[in-house]
């Protein structure tokens, strides 16, 4: 696939945009001002390979907060300011590595001035982060909510522009796939910004992953966007595995195990559906990129299995082992779980 290109920009040490990586971000849901739940959270997530981290900055103790939360975090740490722009100016103080300003809520070009000011001082990048459920009044003046997040983002952008500074993310983010993709389609040829993808509130883990995969999957499909972050009704970790399998799913990177096993069928002979579990809980303790076929009968099994780092091709009462491409052990079914996961071992 062809990716739009992007200016890259440098978020802390890590590089968005250009010919970089698409980069995985998440957001803490701890308290902010409760500073080791927060450090502690940022931390896992850096462990299951978040590269950014967003954190909330609701009031003046949650901005003093930072100072020390970015002292311990081995990430990237991004601002989430909304109404009150001097909270922008504790944040920078504090030593944040970017800014998410919404232009839905802090409208005063002056007051985002003084904001662009300090943030050029110290290099710091800005995201534009338009989200549909908080836009600038007058939605009547457009025919479609996306021409809206569009607008508002592109009005920003020059304001940000006529103040001299470049260094720019943008997000145009809807609970709605549809919008969501309309939206990041119609800015993507207006500007060469990096570009930040998600759904936002997309839902509960099974359906908000559905929601955020076909709308995230699509666009960077097309080749738009630089950084991803899917938004979860949960801890925030399984926003990080959904990220990745998102993008393990297009080849856009390779992080941690990739599980392929087979739904199931009349021509099964094991409990397929408890063995892929059981190895997938397993795999989830593993961060080396490799592929593991978990496979129910001899139609896809051998083949699958083969294709993959380490396979099982199940049978009746027993089973044959793949590793890279030939089998090396055949096993009885009870030792299913525990011969598999000693040959992944051994990778």
């Amino acid at each position: 696939m062809s990716r739009r290109q992007s200016n890259p920009i440098q978020v802390g040490s890590v590089t968005i945009g250009g010919d970089a990586p698409i980069v995985v971000q998440s957001m803490t849901k701890t308290d902010t001002r409760n500073i080791p739940a927060t450090i502690a959270q940022i931390k896992e997530l850096a462990d299951y390979g978040c590269e950014i981290v967003r954190v909330a900055v609701p009031d003046k103790e949650a901005a003093k907060s930072l100072k020390v939360i970015k002292e311990n975090a081995s990430i990237p740490i991004i601002a989430d300011i909304h109404f009150d722009y001097r909270l922008a100016f504790a944040a920078l103080k504090a030593g944040v590595d970017g800014l998410r300003l919404n232009p839905g809520n802090i409208r005063d070009p002056e007051q985002i001035a003084k904001v662009v000011k300090a943030a050029k001082q110290r290099q710091v990048p800005i995201r534009i982060g338009i989200n549909a459920g908080s836009l600038p009044l007058a939605p009547e003046k457009y025919p479609s909510i996306a021409e809206h997040m569009v607008d508002a983002a592109m009005k920003q952008i020059k304001l940000l522009e006529t103040l001299d500074f470049d260094l720019i993310k943008i997000s145009l983010k809807a609970f709605d796939a549809p919008t969501t993709i309309e939206a990041y389609r119609m800015i993507a040829p207006l500007t060469t910004y990096p570009l930040h993808l998600g759904i936002t509130e997309a839902g509960l883990p099974a359906t908000g992953a559905i929601r955020s995969a076909v709308g995230i999957g699509i666009l960077l499909y097309e080749g738009i966007g630089d950084t991803i972050r899917v938004s979860l009704t949960a801890q925030p970790c399984e926003e990080i595995n959904a990220a990745y399998e998102i993008l393990k799913s297009l080849n856009l990177r390779q992080h941690g195990p990739t599980l392929v096993s087979c739904p199931g069928c009349g021509r099964t002979e094991t409990d397929i559906v408890a063995l892929a579990k059981s190895v997938d809980k397993k795999l989830k303790k593993i961060r080396k990129p490799i592929k593991v076929a978990v496979m129910g009968c001899v139609v896809n099994g051998p083949g699958e299995a083969k294709d993959a780092d380490v396979g099982i091709a199940c049978g009746k009462g027993k089973g044959a082992i793949f590793r890279k491409g030939r089998v090396v052990n055949t096993v009885a079914e009870a030792d299913y779980l525990s011969v598999l996961m000693a040959e992944i071992k051994l990778l």
